[in-house]
């Protein structure tokens, strides 16, 4: 019995392979598993215009035969033949996305550089000229060498020629046995290439993709990408403490209003001191800094919305492999400001083992939104709101530095484990960048209302919740006239307990007590200390009606200040982050091993600024 001849389908990964398959063999396919490993192997029967039938493979998409993932190394195998009782294909149909051509001809390059029979589908080709983009396949395929075909999988277009094409190209290889095999062209050699040869096939473009090309010039280039990067990181630190402030006073007034009405509505007692103390001064001085949260994911909506975030990723990807990361671990890392429970389980995408274990680790180090309102009290508190040049204002700087303190931190940890733990050789990456567009403002509405109402959501339940524990420690037993609230609290007896460990690094006792319920969430470390200062004072109207900051400012040295701030940009108090690590690495070694490391991270820098700050005498 005569085997059948093998053509596959080869193409990077969002090339149309699948739809192309589909319309080529129709219901006449087959599932399995490729020896060995769990990828698909789908293969079907394609019937040439000569009434052959033939076996048609489709391979997973792959951006090289280097591969780095179990798919890309399923491609590379069947390619070069070297699964058992598999023969190399005949045929191989290199599948192109037009639209993105320039990027998808790097991979083509090393395909056609095999020196087998191969055909060119220039798939998508619709989509294209829909975006203002007209290419000539003769062109194409004059500079590649290779027959290319414009096809339109979805629409059927395309594919007598394209199995016609396939019929031939062993013929056609048959009659060049003879032709010059092509040098070996190392991967940034075939970039240049491959811009040359998608330059060469355009016949028009339209404005918008030329504005688009000009764009990414300027935005990707290797020196000024990076400081327009780190230019617009900078606004958006400094737009938070300065486009908030009128929005957090009409907050601030809406709390002291609802405390005094309360306070003249209730008479004097345990229930009245609940809700003014516990719940109004405990959740209301967290739920102050939604502003703050709305502003900050505003700007990170605008930068998904029109595509720059990409680009982002794509220009930290050489500040990744300098630490041994690609920059497949940057979207996790930047999902982590948000929150790094789906920045870790964002790493799922990352096929290098020892990459993933990296990026979780250090994923808590990402400034998440949690730790923003213990950063603006704080800053608020002891910064002066001065400005240090045009436009610059010193509380936004500062805050600027701790996030910046948090990147440069994790970087420095990623290159040590890598190093260590998790050493092994980096891995590639290459990604697709999508169109620049402009955000829909209906989008964006809708994305901060999500991300408010989930910042107002733990307000209402886990800050509730760990507020009122605090204020049930902080007002039982009861303190004996003339003794303070604080020192005769089961919360003051726990604080004096743990004051010996923290006092070396500046922590008063109020700061040490903020750090155990704050193990729920960070920011409950502000309504801890809110909680604290209400219940703590000597009841005077002034001190009740003192905003937090104001507390914080007249009780808090600098030096002190400043090693709280130092603490928090390295603690991993969230509970939650811990049990999602537990999970993403089935055990509990490395979320132990990420708790010790983190903490003794927290404990010597919060020392180090004390100390240093002591010295330059703040």
């Amino acid at each position: 019995m005569t085997r059948s001849r093998t053509v596959a389908l080869v193409g990077n990964p969002n090339a149309g392979k699948s739809a192309l398959f589909n319309a080529l063999t129709g219901a006449r396919q087959k599932i399995a598993n490729y020896p060995g490993v769990t990828v698909e192997r789908k293969a079907g029967r394609l019937t040439l215009p000569s009434g052959e039938p033939v076996e048609l493979i489709d391979l997973p998409g792959s951006y090289s035969l280097d591969a780095s993932s179990p798919d890309e190394e399923v491609t590379r195998r069947f390619v070069l033949g070297e699964f058992e009782g598999e023969a190399k294909p005949e045929v191989i149909v290199l599948v192109l996305d037009a639209a993105n051509l320039e990027q998808h001809l790097v991979f083509a390059q090393e395909i056609i550089a095999l020196g087998r029979p191969v055909v060119v589908a220039l798939n998508m080709i619709d989509l294209a000229e829909r975006d203002g983009l007209v290419l000539d396949p003769d062109a194409l395929s004059s500079s590649l060498g290779v027959p290319v075909v414009a096809t339109v999988a979805v629409r059927r277009k395309g594919l007598v020629e394209l199995a016609q094409a396939i019929a031939d190209a062993e013929h056609r290889f048959d009659d060049h046995p003879d032709a010059e095999p092509q040098p070996h062209l190392t991967l940034p050699e075939r970039r240049l290439a491959a811009r040359n040869i998608a330059k060469a096939a355009i016949l028009s473009e339209s404005k918008g993709r030329r504005l688009h090309a000009g764009l990414d010039k300027v935005l990707l280039n290797p020196w000024i990408g990076p400081f327009i990067l780190f230019a617009i990181l900078f606004v958006v630190f400094q737009a938070v403490f300065a486009w908030a402030d009128p929005f957090i006073g009409l907050i601030e007034g809406a709390t002291e209003w609802l405390a005094g009405i309360v306070a003249s509505s209730l008479p004097d007692g345990i229930v009245r001191d609940f809700i003014t103390e516990g719940v109004i001064a405990g959740v209301g001085s967290v739920v102050v800094f939604l502003p703050q949260i709305v502003i900050l994911f505003a700007f990170i909506l605008v930068m998904e919305a029109t595509g720059y975030m990409a680009r982002a990723a794509f220009l930290m990807d050489r500040l990744m492999a300098g630490v041994g990361l690609s920059g497949r671990s940057f979207i996790p890392l930047l999902s982590s400001f948000a929150c790094a429970i789906p920045g870790i389980m964002a790493t799922r995408s990352i096929a290098d083992p020892k990459d993933r274990l990296t990026t979780i680790l250090i994923a808590p180090m990402m400034t998440c939104s949690a730790r923003l309102p213990v950063y603006a009290v704080i800053i608020a508190a002891v910064i002066p709101a001065t400005t240090v040049g045009p436009g610059i204002g010193l509380q936004g700087l500062v805050l600027f530095a701790l996030y910046i303190a948090g990147i440069l931190g994790a970087l420095v940890v990623a290159l040590v484990l890598r190093r260590s733990v998790t050493k092994g050789g980096a891995s590639g990456f290459i990604m697709e960048l999508p169109r620049y567009q402009l955000p829909r403002l209906k989008d964006l509405a809708i994305g901060l209302w999500q991300r408010a109402w989930v910042f107002l959501r733990r307000a209402g339940t886990i800050i509730f919740a760990a507020t009122v524990i605090l204020w049930l420690l902080l007002t039982f037993p009861k303190a004996n006239e003339g003794e303070s609230q604080l020192d005769a609290s089961f919360a003051g007896q726990i604080a004096t307990a743990m004051q010996p460990v923290f006092e070396p690094v500046g922590f008063n006792r109020e700061m040490t007590l903020a750090l155990v319920p704050a193990m729920a969430a960070r920011e409950v470390a502000v309504s801890s200390l809110a909680t604290t200062y209400a219940i703590d004072d000597d009841g005077s109207e002034e001190q009740t009606e003192a905003a937090l900051r104001d507390q914080i400012a007249a009780r808090w040295s600098l030096p002190t200040a400043l090693a709280f701030l130092a603490w928090f940009v390295f603690a991993p108090q969230c509970l939650s982050t811990i049990a999602v690590a537990r999970r993403e690495t089935n055990g509990w070694k490395w979320p132990s091993f990420m708790l010790a490391y983190l903490f003794a991270l927290a404990y010597v820098f919060a020392g180090i600024t004390y100390w240093a700050a002591i010295a330059l005498g703040l």
